[in-house]
């Protein structure tokens, strides 16, 4: 047998991959593409509000991302602002979509 060493973080990232589908296409992809593109690189505290903010009611996090309401705690609100930030770069150079 050879010697199969799995990835927890590549483990990790697809346990994620499956809890950022919250069936909301647009919620789903500004999670996804956060996993995608900033996971990689995140810090441990990064990581961990990421995974607080998955635990969300989905009502909830939308309503944050659309910048309608705020989280309390503070983490999460930088969270937020990671996660949406992208997008309304986006938006705001006329690159939507």
């Amino acid at each position: 047998m050879g010697n199969f060493s799995p990835d927890p973080d590549h483990a990790t990232a697809s346990r994620l991959r499956w809890r950022c589908r919250r069936g909301m296409r647009e919620l789903d992809a500004l999670l996804e593409r956060w996993l995608a593109e900033r996971w990689p690189g995140a810090d441990a505290s990064d990581r961990a509000n990421f995974e607080r903010l998955l635990e969300s009611e989905d009502d909830q996090l939308w309503d944050w991302c659309m910048g309608r309401s705020r989280p309390d705690d503070p983490n999460l609100a930088a969270m937020v602002d990671q996660v949406v930030e992208p997008a309304a770069t986006r938006d705001r150079d006329g690159l939507g979509g």
